[in-house]
Order: structure tokens, then C-alpha cells, then sequence
């Protein structure tokens, strides 16, 4: 036997007896135990040298860095999407944690719920990956290749087509974070699939709940940290190798059959050995001057096209015609806890770790020159490139590490007694700070428990989870008197939530225009937080292009990125003074996908203003809005004629009337916006009048006798229909069509028979003092006085097409408060104040505004007031004569006064002197029989 083949036999040897003493022989648990020693001495025997790691571990990070600088690899190839490789450049910009991400608005070969499609690959410094690039980019004649699936590929092999797969990356795994973060940031990343390198998780939860119980821990990142990072922080290369293939291979043979999910890993893994066998044929590359960086579970692959002599057998399938884009966003700790199912605070403390290490062993990591917000030590950059020479047959054939590492006992680190002291004190200063009540004593018990606890779990040392679990006790103990519990402040106090920041130069164009358009308001917009904004465009015309900037990112950004506080934007008006709140530096991410849209934020509004018009579920409100928007934000005639064109079609397509009141609504402020701004109206919205006007008319007897069209869609009608009726008649339409539509209208719905009554006044078709008596007739009748509000509802929607009947709906309610008895009111009254709330609050000022009007002023004067309703005929009709006569006799007095305004309107005449002649209305009320007389002489025989 080879000695290569003989290095794991002593091992085999070992686990063969622990199978015949555990099991009834030795084939029993073969499969497993030799098979995890047979993956990692394949692995190990690679010529193309594989590194395992585990994504954002410290232990990770510090054997990359070392082995980076003993091998000295030409080509790193790296488990990472293959399209992310031109944004890699850009992180010396950025301020880590980062995050890559490709991003597709437009969705083609996938279902169209899943839009948009969204990649993200978080790097943190404390994570392999990044040493990696860094070492990679900064190093001459070293090329970084990508070789994982592409982020169209990840979208392919989704199970299932649904969009609740498309969530379920293979590498995200399956149990969530037990502590999810509690603050807003962990957003970050928004609904995206995680790519990650290295995950290392059990997918057998069985497995996963035996080592937490055994190993005295509540949750895995507890685990992890306690059995594997501590120990193999400091450890050799060899070493750390074949722990992390142990492990990865473990978890492999005992994950669940999931059939779909195994295959999507073993589709990786044979894409990616494809890619490096293609790189390695093309670049006539030695295998062994290169490094493999991946993920533990697929380090330990078994399938065919495993290594640079496996089987090309694998086809890769074309991508989609998707369009992608790619840039950088801010990620965060709590961020990449939250996409990937950790457990809260564990990427703060793998952070503050990394830390540790760093200064126990000395190892000097990479950083990308220029890096921002990393701490530069000496000679950075030229140890960077500048690596000592390499020793040769450093690690070529590698000996059994595991035999000794699996039989160690843990090494218990003793107690560092002044870290655990200042632990404790500075979280009782930051209990005070957050409104606890803790003091000396807490802390001393907080330190006392701790390593209470840490014996209870066989460890010597406590951990950072056995210091919170020991302050939640001590410090919090019953209640939260602010907003942040101990478990959160134990999390701030060890490392906090890091948010990382996209460097202006590497930000999108559209970022970046947005960033200079508004620099006249001398801001740190790069700045997480909320900033004031005060806009005097009358001092400062200049700031009148940052106003148009704020209002379009107002619409296309969540709420609270560009709030205005002073301020408002409308159809004809020009702002002077406007106060906004800013918070672009929190809402990065949201900015950066915007340009991933578009090179300017006028063209990804023309576009998203187009999606909305041009969607098969828009209705005309929508599209209407649209236009609104597009003159409001954009000022484009074009824009607004197109999409206005755009609601035509759709209202002609309209069967219901769901939408009347909001057309109705934006059709008139449209309307008063071009009669006051244009010269003519635009064709499109008189096609809109004239379409709307016989739409409505054909829809009216429908809607009177629908149930499900409610009464203020029906007044909404109405109201288009008389408030556009002298335009439409203008433009062509015929009134008959209103008349016909009424006359097969018969309502049943109190309200809506209401409605009809006020519509016919509008008509002529019924007479106010025929409308009295109706209402009369309905509070005599004991069987109608229970539906009588619903009768008020009716009239007072009746307000929106007829607002001159204000008056008469005031009467109404009048009349009824001094008809009704107290029994019939009293239980009444409730149910008619919920429905004029209901049902009337837009148009409840104008009846407050009548009834000031029509009521006196004083309580003195409302013992002699006598309702106008309910004067005489006599003196109504008398006060129109002798206002008339007294306009005559004035305009007589003044003759010059009067020709001037007859001159100023155009009108033209001369003065005739008449003799006075009695009215004609007032001889007839004067003689009634004289005129019944002179009306039959008139009829004749």
C-alpha cells in the first residue's frame, strides 16, 4: 500500500472496533464511520488542494490567512456566484459588512410572481471568503476565479416553480434564528436568496438535538463556538483541514433523503468542478499552484466529476434571458443573521473573536488596500504583496491529524478573570443607561453566575452566551423597563450590530446623480439617521431642483427614506418653503436597486409609471393616478397624453363602477389643472369626457339596482355625469342618454332611492317643494321612521352631484329632530350620527358650512328664529320681487356706474324710460281667481 493510502489506516482500524463494540458487527455503522474517513482522505488526497471552510468563522479566516501565505496559490478558485466576479474590485469602497448582490426587475423564464429576483452573498472581514479576495486582488499575478452557479442558475434549480421555493436556498438552513434581531436592520438584505460559503449545519435535526443536549448549549452557534472555534482557532493546517472535512462529510451522510435537495447540492458541486477543470485546460495551469476555497459539506463531494481527473460529463444549461444587474449593498450583522437562520448576536461575537485570535496568534491578515473603516496596521499593503518565500513541500503529503484530535480531551481555558470583571461592569453601566435599576451588587452577581454556570457546563471559562444567560438572570430579571432587553445589550456590548456602508465610487450612476443633485443641501447623506432638510426656494431658486428630486424619491423610496414634514406637492402650484426628513444612508439598499432600474430616477419612474398604467389588473383610477404623477413629478406632457390615452382604453373596458369616486376625484383636479395652466384641452381628456359621459350613462340603471354598488360609487357617478355635463354636450354627447338612463333606473336601497330624488331635482324632473313632501310622507310613516337615516345617507352622497341641495338635507335633519318623539329619536340617534360618520365625512363640512349659515349665531335668538322652510309662501316670494326692485332702483341712481360695467362686460344698449308695471308673478298672486279664469279662456272650449 501506498504511503498516501496508508495515512487514515490506523484510523479506519479504530472506528472499525468502535462499530463492533457499539453495534452487533462491524457492517452496521461501515457506511457511516469509514465512509466520513474515506471523504476526507480523497479530499485530502486532491492534487488541487481543497480548503473547507465554515462561512464568518473566526477559525476559518485565521487558517485562510496562513495558509494563503505559506502556499503562495497563483489561481484561487472560490464557491462563489460566477457573475459577482467584476464587483469584487469595488469592496475597498465600501465599508465591511458588505454585501454582493445581482438583482433582476425583469423576469424572463420564471414565473412573474417571483419578481424581482434577488442574490446576495454577505462578506464580513472576519470571514475566509474576504481573505481570500483580498489576498487575490492585492497580490500581482494572482487571478480570483468564481466557479459556483451563476445567480440565473440558482433561480433554475429551484424546487417546485413556486415562489415559496425560491426562498429555501440549498445553503440556508432549515431551523430559524431562536432569537430573531430586534432591530430594523436586519431588513437589510431584503427578501433575497442567500448564497453562502460554507455553511455548516446539521440537516438531521435528531443530530443536531443530541449534540446541543450533550454538549450542555441552547442553540448550534453556542456549539459551534464552544466545540470547534475554540479549538481550532490556533490549530495547524493539517489540522484544521481535516476537522472541517470531518465535519462537513458528517453532516453530509447523516443529512435527510430529500431527494431534490441532494441533487441541487451535487448539481453544484459538478458545476463547479467543470468550471475549474475548463480554467485549469485553458490556462495550462499546475493544480498544484492553485487553491479550492468551498464550503465544508461540499468539500467532501462524491460525485463523479470530482476533481481534476473526474468525469466531464455535467452540461451546464444556458441561462435565461432575465436581464441582471450587480452592485453592492450595506449588510450588517444582524442582517446576515437573520437571512441565514443564526442565532442573534452570534456574527457580533464570531467578530469580536476574530479579534482574539488575531492578537493570540499573531497572524497578519489580508485587507484590500484602501479598505474603508478597516484599522490600517503597519505596512499593510506591502506585506499584501511583498509574502515571504514559499517553503517547499510545505503540507504535500499530509499525516492523520484526527486520530490525536478526536481522542484529546477539550482543553479547558482557565478563567480570565479581569475580561469576565469587565464584562460584568460595563453591562450594568449599560443597564442603567437603558432605565434598569442595577447596581455594584448586580454586577458582582452577574460575575458570580457566570462562572456558575460555565461549571455546570463543563467549561472553566465562560462563555459570551453564559455571561448573557447570567445577566438576563441577574439584571433583567421580571421586567423590560425600555426598549432593549439584556439579551440585546449583551449583544451590543460584545462587538454591537456592524453596518456596513457602499463607498460613493461604488455606488450605481443613479446613486450617484441622486448624491450630487442634492448636494446644494450640504448634507451627509452617506450618514445612517435621520436629517432635517429645510428648502427656501424664494431665497434660493437652486434649491428648487432638489425640491423635484425629493418628491420623485418620496414616491419611489419606503416610507421614512425622503418624508416631507412642511410641504406638499400639487397639480398647478408652485412650493416655496418645503422641510423634509432625509435617511438615505439607512435606506442604501433601497437607493442602489433603484439603479439597478435605471440610469436616472426620472427614468425608472417613466418606467414604474408605465408598468402600473400598462398592468392587465390596472383599472382607470390607476391609470389616472399615473398621469397625475407623471405631471406632477416628471412635467412631462408627453408622458401624461400617452398614459392618458392609456385610461381611456381602460375605462371603455370597465364593467363595474368600483372605481367612480376616485375618477371622479382625479378627472376634475385634472380638469382644473389644464383649463388653468393650457391653452386647450388635451384631445385625450375631452375623449375622456365624452367616453365617460355615455360609459356612465349605460352603467347608471345597472348600478341603482346593483347590491354590491354602494351609494357613494352611484353619487360618484352622478357627480361626473352633471359636474361634466355642459363639456360633454359640447363635445357631442346627447342628454337624451341621461334622461333614458333615469328612466330605467328604480332603485329598492333607501339610500339610493334618496339619491334619485336629488338627481331628479338636478334634472328638473321633480320640484323641491314635491321632495319636502316626500320626506314628509316617509317621517309620518311609523314603518319608515327606523330606515330614515339611511334615507339622510342617501341625501347627503346627493351632495357630491348636487351640492346646491346643502339647504334641503339641513331641513331634513331638522325636521326630523322636531317630529320625532323622544322613544323614537333617542334610539335613532346613535344610528344616524355612525352613518353620517360612515358615510359623509368628506362631505360633512359642507352641511356644517349650510347649517352655520341657516342657524343664528346666538342662543338668544333661537327662541324667535323660524326656519326658512317653514315662512310663509308669501314672503319668500315677496323678497326676490323687492330685491329686483331695488337693484333697478339702484342702477337708475347711477347711470354712469352702471354704462361702465356694461362697457367692461361688452354689452351694449341704451337707457329707456318705462312706465312701472306690476310683476307678472306678483299680479297673479295678488288675483288667483283672475288668472284661473284668464287660463281657461285661454285653453278655449
Amino acid at each position: 500500500m501506498r504511503e498516501e493510502e496508508a495515512v487514515f489506516e490506523a484510523l479506519r482500524a479504530q472506528l472499525r472496533e468502535a462499530a463492533t463494540a457499539l453495534a452487533d458487527g462491524p457492517d452496521a455503522l461501515e457506511g457511516i464511520l469509514l465512509g466520513i474517513v474515506d471523504d476526507v482522505d480523497r479530499a485530502v488526497r486532491e492534487p488541487l488542494e481543497i480548503f473547507p471552510v465554515c462561512h464568518h468563522s473566526p477559525a476559518s479566516a485565521i487558517a485562510m490567512a496562513r495558509r494563503l501565505r505559506e502556499k503562495r496559490p497563483k489561481v484561487v478558485y472560490l464557491e462563489l456566484c460566477e457573475d459577482m466576479a467584476p464587483l469584487l474590485s469595488e469592496l475597498r469602497n465600501c465599508r465591511l459588512p458588505v454585501a454582493v448582490q445581482a438583482f433582476a426587475s425583469e423576469v424572463k423564464g420564471f414565473p412573474a410572481d417571483w419578481a424581482p429576483l434577488s442574490v446576495v452573498a454577505p462578506i464580513t472581514e472576519a470571514s475566509a471568503e474576504y481573505q481570500a479576495i483580498a489576498y487575490a486582488l492585492d497580490t500581482p499575478g494572482v487571478e480570483l476565479v468564481l466557479v459556483d452557479r451563476s445567480s440565473d442558475h440558482v433561480f433554475q434549480w429551484q424546487a417546485g416553480g413556486s415562489p415559496e421555493g425560491r426562498s429555501a436556498d440549498p445553503e440556508a438552513p432549515e431551523a430559524p434564528s431562536e432569537t430573531p434581531p430586534a432591530e430594523e436592520d436586519a431588513a437589510l438584505h431584503g427578501d433575497a436568496v442567500g448564497v453562502e460559503i460554507g455553511d455548516l449545519r446539521p440537516r438531521f435535526a435528531e443530530l443536531e438535538e443530541h449534540l446541543l443536549r450533550h454538549g450542555r448549549v441552547r442553540h448550534w452557534s453556542e456549539w459551534w463556538h464552544q466545540y470547534v472555534e475554540l479549538p481550532l482557532g490556533d490549530s495547524d493546517h493539517d489540522t484544521y483541514r481535516q476537522v472541517m472535512l470531518l465535519i462537513g462529510s458528517l453532516f453530509r451522510r447523516l443529512a435527510p433523503g430529500d431527494a431534490e435537495r441532494v441533487r441541487v447540492d451535487e448539481d453544484r458541486e459538478r458545476y463547479m468542478w467543470t468550471r475549474m477543470r475548463d480554467h485549469l485546460a485553458a490556462s495550462g495551469t499546475d493544480p498544484a499552484d492553485c487553491l479550492y476555497v468551498c464550503g465544508a459539506f461540499h468539500a467532501a463531494s462524491r460525485v463523479e466529476e470530482f476533481g481534476v481527473e473526474g468525469a466531464a460529463t455535467f452540461e451546464i444549461s444556458p441561462p435565461s434571458a432575465s436581464v441582471w444587474q450587480h452592485g453592492l449593498i450595506p449588510s450588517s450583522h444582524s442582517a446576515i443573521e437573520a437571512q441565514f437562520g443564526l442565532t442573534a448576536g452570534s456574527v457580533s461575537i464570531a467578530a469580536t473573536q476574530w479579534a482574539k485570535n488575531l492578537k493570540r496568534t499573531r497572524v497578519q491578515p489580508f485587507r484590500l488596500e484602501g479598505q474603508v473603516g478597516a484599522k490600517k496596521p503597519a505596512k499593510t499593503a506591502k506585506a499584501a504583496v511583498s509574502l515571504p518565500p514559499a517553503v517547499p513541500g510545505v503540507a504535500d503529503v499530509a499525516s492523520d491529524k484526527l486520530s490525536g484530535f478526536l481522542r484529546r480531551a477539550p482543553v479547558l481555558d482557565p478563567l480570565d478573570e479581569a475580561e469576565l470583571l469587565g464584562w460584568s461592569v460595563e453591562i450594568v453601566r449599560a443597564a442603567r443607561r437603558n432605565g434598569y435599576l442595577a447596581s455594584t451588587a448586580d454586577a458582582i452577581a452577574v460575575f458570580e453566575t457566570s462562572i456558575l454556570l460555565a461549571g455546570l457546563r463543563d467549561r472553566a471559562r465562560p462563555t459570551p452566551y453564559d455571561f448573557q444567560d447570567a445577566a438576563i438572570t441577574c439584571v433583567e430579571k421580571d421586567s423590560v423597563p425600555g426598549r432593549r432587553d439584556v439579551r440585546r445589550i449583551v449583544e451590543i456590548m460584545m462587538g454591537g450590530d456592524r453596518i456596513g456602508q457602499v463607498g460613493y465610487e461604488a455606488l450605481p450612476p443613479l446613486a450617484r446623480d441622486v448624491h450630487d443633485r442634492l448636494a446644494p443641501l450640504n448634507l451627509k447623506l452617506q450618514q445612517r439617521g435621520v436629517q432635517r432638510a429645510l428648502l427656501d426656494m424664494a431665497a434660493s431658486p437652486e434649491l428648487a431642483r432638489c425640491s423635484d428630486v425629493l418628491w420623485m424619491l418620496r414616491h419611489l423610496l419606503p416610507w421614512g427614506a425622503a418624508r416631507a414634514i412642511m410641504g406638499e406637492r400639487r397639480l398647478g402650484e408652485q412650493p416655496i418653503q418645503e422641510s423634509w426628513d432625509l435617511a438615505l444612508g439607512t435606506h442604501q439598499r433601497e437607493l442602489i436597486e433603484l439603479g439597478y432600474e435605471g440610469v436616472t430616477i426620472e427614468q425608472v419612474l417613466e418606467q414604474r409609471l408605465r408598468r402600473r398604467a400598462y398592468d392587465a389588473q390596472a383599472t382607470t383610477a390607476d391609470v389616472l393616478k399615473a398621469v397625475e404623477d407623471a405631471t406632477l413629478y416628471l412635467r412631462s406632457r408627453r408622458l401624461a397624453d400617452e398614459l392618458g390615452t392609456r385610461a381611456l382604453e381602460v375605462l371603455a373596458t370597465e364593467r363595474s363602477v368600483d372605481g367612480a369616486p376616485e375618477v371622479l376625484r382625479r378627472v376634475r383636479r385634472l380638469l382644473a389643472y389644464y383649463r388653468t395652466s393650457e391653452p386647450v384641452l388635451p384631445p385625450w381628456i375631452e375623449s375622456f369626457v365624452k367616453t365617460g359621459y355615455a360609459h356612465y350613462c349605460t352603467l347608471l340603471p345597472t348600478a341603482f339596482g346593483d347590491e354590491d354598488a354602494t351609494v357613494r360609487q352611484v353619487a360618484a357617478m352622478l357627480g361626473f355625469l352633471f359636474s361634466m355635463e355642459s363639456l360633454a354636450l359640447s363635445l357631442g354627447c346627447d342628454r337624451t342618454q341621461l334622461e333614458l338612463a333615469f328612466a330605467q333606473s328604480h332603485p329598492k336601497e333607501p339610500a339610493k332611492v334618496a339619491l334619485r330624488w336629488a338627481a331628479q331635482v338636478q334634472l328638473g324632473q321633480l320640484s323641491r317643494a314635491e321632495l319636502r313632501s316626500l320626506c314628509d310622507d316617509l317621517l309620518g310613516n311609523p314603518l319608515v321612521v327606523p330606515a330614515y337615516p339611511r334615507y339622510l345617507s342617501g341625501f347627503l352622497h346627493a351632495l357630491e352631484p348636487v351640492p346646491q341641495l346643502a339647504d334641503f338635507v339641513v331641513e331634513a335633519v331638522s325636521n326630523a329632530f322636531a317630529r320625532l318623539p323622544d322613544p323614537v329619536l333617542l334610539p335613532w340617534l346613535p344610528t344616524l350620527i355612525s352613518t353620517l360618520r360612515a358615510d359623509g365625512s368628506d362631505l360633512a363640512p359642507l352641511l356644517i358650512r349650510e347649517a352655520g349659515r341657516i342657524f343664528p349665531g346666538r342662543l338668544a335668538a333661537l327662541d324667535a328664529w323660524v326656519p326658512p322652510w317653514l315662512e310663509p309662501p308669501a314672503v319668500v316670494e315677496a323678497r326676490p320681487t323687492a330685491g329686483a326692485g331695488a337693484g333697478a332702483a339702484l342702477l337708475a341712481a347711477y347711470p354712469a356706474t352702471c354704462d361702465a360695467v356694461a362697457d367692461l362686460l361688452g354689452y351694449e344698449g341704451s337707457w329707456e324710460a318705462a312706465a312701472p308695471a306690476a310683476s307678472g308673478a306678483v299680479l297673479t298672486a295678488r288675483h288667483p281667481d283672475t288668472a284661473v279664469a284668464l287660463e281657461a279662456l285661454l285653453a278655449g272650449p
